[in-house]
């Protein structure tokens, strides 16, 4: 059966497509986007790099109902795409609403799209699609048997996010899921039913966060963890047993055993892998939703790496627990806190929101490849002492994990007072009782230019991820 496509696009660039297609005259227009792919074994993703709209004084015919252009204009475009392999996708607006191809639009997809997949040559999918004045986008793709087969999916990392199917509402509710329907709307709860969530970290938080999204019925699930369970981790990872600990059997099997037991209907994947790994990381490319669940430096700066490469929406779950000495007695807890960073492709990142530099990733880096030259830097005040393993509490993590996942929900149905742009940061402090929220802040320096980047060569422009060749 062939493999559904998909095509992902940030807030802004969804936000300056609507601007150009729109633009109150209430005639069509036309754009064209470049798009890179993550061409996987479960999805085809398109991701869009750049944007190209058709001069409104070089269409030949711009109506309420039709919109035409020279094809002088593309040749430029259809070139680079077959310079570097792009796929093509042509957008057009439809001003009065009409959510379906035309008879117009047929006719124009039956000669354009064979027309590009001639000059680009590469066998890659070409599209076209169609946005409505809301914003709502829906769309086709040529594929190889040159039929015209809809887009399964699109979908907007914004402050909000949007995600359209093609076949939206043909589905029936499973009935554990009712009282989620009610809370959040029938469409909200069938999307989350048709989700791929990546979830990078299976202990502390990374078990509650994936507890939830099964019962909320998340349509499929890829944990990445490469550990294993010891007797330490049992406090903390929901369904381990001490016997687990003793066989010490890897974290996603012992919470892919429990999913399968649940019997809820989600698709539970488990990649028992490092993230730093090229397979594990287009596994993780191809999924709609990335949870962070992980504490170390150079793995929370490769999953925003890959939110930014791929366009994919990024919640980062971080909690700190400082427990001072006390030589009287128990340890003094100091703090109890923890932070929600919602990341959108092509803004801010957790580097520029300093939560971490590029000295703090080079070391941690350093420290997972080479522990031994890690440990002479420290000693020799190159690199700042490390901190072993923190305290951790389980509640603590559920209520950072809980937080995570209703900020994933908020932003699938927004129900806040504020809109959710003013929520990119959301921190808690168990100790002073306080929940803080912050708004999202300027352009990442190093992140912030690589929306849409997909595939490359190396991996994310990391020479660490660069494929050996064999002699």
């Amino acid at each position: 059966m062939p493999l559904p496509v998909t095509l992902a696009m940030s807030g802004d660039q969804h936000e300056h497509l609507k601007s150009f297609l729109f633009p109150g005259d209430g005639n069509e227009a036309v754009a064209f986007l470049l798009c890179t792919r993550r061409d996987g074994d479960r999805r085809h993703r398109l991701i869009v790099r750049e944007i190209h709209g058709v001069p409104y004084e070089d269409c030949e015919v711009r109506s309420p109902v039709r919109v035409t252009w020279s094809t002088d204009y593309i040749a430029p475009i259809l070139d680079r795409a077959a310079a570097e392999g792009l796929s093509v996708v042509k957008v057009h607006s439809h001003p009065g609403g009409l959510a379906a191809f035309s008879m117009t639009d047929d006719k124009s997809d039956q000669q354009l799209l064979p027309m590009i997949r001639g000059w680009v040559e590469a066998d890659v999918p070409h599209g076209s699609v169609v946005m409505l004045p809301c914003g709502q986008m829906f769309g086709r793709f040529l594929n190889a048997a040159k039929e015209l087969v809809p887009i399964d999916c699109i979908s907007v990392a914004a402050d909000d996010l949007h995600f359209w199917y093609a076949d939206a509402g043909s589905k029936a509710l499973p009935s554990f899921v009712a009282s989620h329907a009610q809370a959040f709307d029938k469409g909200t709860i069938e999307r989350f039913g048709r989700l791929s969530f990546a979830v990078i970290g299976a202990s502390g938080t990374g078990s509650p966060t994936i507890e939830q999204l099964v019962r909320l019925g998340a349509g499929e699930i890829v944990a990445v963890d490469d550990d294993h369970i010891e007797d330490r981790n049992v406090n903390r990872i929901i369904n381990s047993t001490m016997a687990d600990a003793a066989l010490g059997r890897a974290k996603v099997d012992v919470i892919g055993d429990a999913v399968e037991r649940m019997g809820l209907g989600t698709r539970f994947i488990r990649v028992a892998r490092n993230l730093w790994d090229a397979e594990t990381i287009r596994q993780v490319a191809q999924c709609d939703v990335i949870f962070g669940c992980m504490d170390t430096v150079d793995g929370r700066y490769l999953l925003n790496a890959i939110a930014s490469y791929y366009c994919i929406p990024y919640f980062d779950i971080g909690v700190r627990l400082d427990a001072v000495p006390n030589p009287h007695g128990a340890a003094r807890i100091r703090e109890v806190c923890g932070t929600v960073n919602y990341l959108r492709p092509g803004r801010s990142s957790l580097v520029s929101r300093e939560l971490f530099s590029m000295k703090d990733v080079a070391a941690a880096g350093l420290r997972r490849n080479d522990p031994a030259a890690h440990d002479r830097q420290v000693e020799d005040g190159y690199i700042r002492g490390v901190v072993g393993h923190r305290p951790a509490v389980i509640s603590v993590n559920m209520y950072a994990s809980a937080l995570a996942v209703n900020e994933l929900l908020a932003r699938l149905h927004p129900f806040r007072e504020q809109p959710n742009g003013a929520y990119a940061a959301v921190t808690f402090s168990m100790a002073s009782m306080e929940l803080i929220y912050d708004p999202d802040e300027g352009i990442c320096d190093i992140l912030g230019g690589k929306v849409g980047h997909g595939d490359t060569r190396p991996l994310l422009g990391l020479m660490e991820l660069a494929e050996r060749r064999s002699a």
